[in-house]
């Protein structure tokens, strides 16, 4: 690393890429009764070093560029004299210390992906009327795109230890950054109920097999309040307990819980399949769950597009806000270290076995009503004449659940609710919202009308890819990865990311245009094509705002 002194404004370059842009402020600090220089926006990251000049000779401590720290419940910030308190708190502001390594973004992704719904989503595709090898080739090549573009969104976050809506003030403005915010947060609401509702049907099933006298309160017509069972309203209220308990410890409970949770719920997924194709014999494990012939030529070729695409779009919401963690990585070299043992080779690894479950399920306990194959986990787990297994199979997903829900859906609107006030709303009371939320929604009459959670959360999700594509347009191309940090938490017209007003009416632009083309393709597009919205949304955005931010003239987006 080496550092660039010249006028008021340092440049310090990390040893990961990327730099980051420091403005100097002359203040008391009584360490020890001397005098300096307080230089804001660097926090003390493992490995690096500033060099000052002028008032300071010699290495800055994190105690001469630090003097105010945040003790917020998603870690220990530093929080400078100059920040404008209506843009920080204590969980919003710069890290004093990245400690994450590799091996906890696996257990992240590990987490992430192990669900009820990761299952379903996994078991899908290889239904979807192609081959075995097509499908693991649209995985393949669907997961390492994921990989490729998640490591482009952590870059930010971990270059300067803040959470996903402080990276957007950069490309919308210290005030505009409340859009993405607000449609991030939005999103992880409806996400988060429907996830603990699913989850919650497994206590239900489980109830039931040991006291069948219950089924009656399972009756959502007889026995129910605002169109959920009595018992399924306990069952939900567990989850939603459970991982309110988990999420109020505090991020560094949250690291220790995934770093646990993810292996353990492997083992016993493993045991579960293995079980299964014991049961079964493995002459019975099939990798085509698809019902007719196998499609061929064309159709098969724009098959394994879609499923490519439907590969992205599923990991698109922890995607998208994805720095909310990679803020805590130690360097960005861990970061890359653990999404790719957490990605393309767990993804991988998860999928075959999650068919494996599927196809042996098929076999030992027979198929659906209809005929078709069952895909969902807890239904396979209930139709399992054996207790033991059918207790600790509802038990592990719903732990896997709890899993999924805090690192998509729980930790990210705590970070975005905060961010719209963050004087009166702290990480905690953004994760409370973000619950309460989800129990507002009903999420159980959301999921059970297919038509309405179909326009709801794909139009929600079309909104994800401008997004994404503004982010990384703007850090990559117009700033080149560099930031003033200092910038991000003042309300001053003179700050680098105030624009007009403290909005980028060229951001709100590209997410407005990136957005509407991306609905309407969901409204009015094909099925076929609903499948590529995000890409849509993405790709638009990112254009839109990179030729706007070139050609527009300096005085529309500055007001200056």
């Amino acid at each position: 690393m080496r550092t660039i002194v010249g006028g008021p404004i340092h440049r310090i370059e990390s040893r990961s890429g990327g730099s980051i842009l420091i403005r100097e402020n002359i203040v008391s600090a009584q360490h020890g009764g001397n005098t300096g220089r307080l230089v804001s926006g660097v926090t003390s990251f493992p490995g690096w070093s500033t060099f000052g000049g002028g008032c300071v000779s010699g290495a800055l401590t994190a105690e001469a560029i630090a003097p105010t720290g945040g003790h917020g419940a998603a870690g220990e910030s530093v929080i400078k004299p100059g920040y404008d308190p209506a843009l920080t708190n204590g969980d919003l502001a710069p890290l004093r210390t990245q400690n994450w390594i590799s091996y906890n973004f696996f257990a992240f992704w590990m987490s992430d992906v192990h669900s009820v719904g990761g299952y379903v989503f996994a078991g899908s595709l290889f239904a979807l009327g192609i081959s075995a090898s097509q499908v693991l080739l649209a995985l393949l090549v669907g997961i390492v795109a994921v990989y490729w573009l998640c490591n482009l969104v952590a870059r930010p976050s971990q270059q300067t230890g803040v959470p996903y809506p402080v990276t957007t003030r950069i490309a919308f403005g210290v005030r505009g950054a409340n859009l993405p915010a607000v449609i991030r947060g939005l999103i992880a609401v409806a996400w988060y109920g429907i996830q603990t509702y699913l989850a919650s049907t497994a206590f239900v099933l489980l109830a039931v097999k040991f006291e069948p006298s219950l089924g009656r309160y399972a009756n959502a017509d007889e026995y129910g309040f605002l169109g959920l069972s009595f018992l399924g309203w306990g069952g939900f209220l567990l989850m939603w307990v459970l991982q309110a308990a988990v999420f109020w410890n505090g991020m560094e409970a949250i690291r220790k819980f995934i770093d646990f949770c993810g292996p353990a719920v492997y083992a016993v997924m493993l045991a579960l399949a293995l079980y299964l194709v014991v049961a079964a014999g493995w002459e019975n494990v099939h990798f085509g769950l698809a019902s007719g012939p196998p499609k061929t030529g064309f159709a098969a070729a724009a098959t394994v597009l879609s499923a490519i695409a439907l590969v992205v779009s599923y990991f698109s919401g922890p995607m998208l806000n994805f720095g909310d963690f990679s803020r805590y990585g130690r360097t960005f070299d861990e970061v890359k270290r653990g999404n790719f043992l957490g990605l393309p080779l767990n993804f991988l690894f998860f999928a075959v076995l999650a068919v494996c479950t599927v196809s042996a399920g098929a076999t030992v306990i027979g198929r659906g009503e209809d005929g078709a194959i069952i895909t969902d986990p807890v239904l396979i787990v209930d139709k399992i004449n054996n207790t033991t297994a059918a207790v600790l199979g509802v038990l592990t997903f719903a732990i896997a659940t709890i899993g999924i829900n805090i690192v998509a859906n729980f930790v990210s609107p705590a970070f975005d609710f905060s961010n719209l006030a963050p004087t009166r709303i702290s990480w905690r009371a953004g994760g409370m919202i973000a619950a309460v939320g989800s129990i507002l929604i009903t999420p159980w009459n959301l999921y059970n009308n297919p038509n309405t959670i179909h326009y709801t959360l794909d139009i929600l999700g079309a909104v994800i890819g401008p997004l994404f594509g503004v982010l990384i347009a703007d850090f990559y191309l117009v700033r080149g990865r560099t930031v003033i940090v200092d910038d991000l938490f003042t309300l001053s017209p003179s700050g680098a990311y105030y624009y007009r007003g403290g909005i980028n009416p060229v951001a709100v632009t590209a997410t407005v245009v990136g957005a509407a083309v991306a609905i309407a393709t969901v409204i009015w597009g094909s099925a076929y094509l609903a499948a590529f919205t995000w890409f849509v949304g993405a790709g638009i955005g990112f254009a839109v705002y990179l030729l706007g931010m070139r050609y527009t003239p300096r005085h529309l987006i500055y007001g200056r």
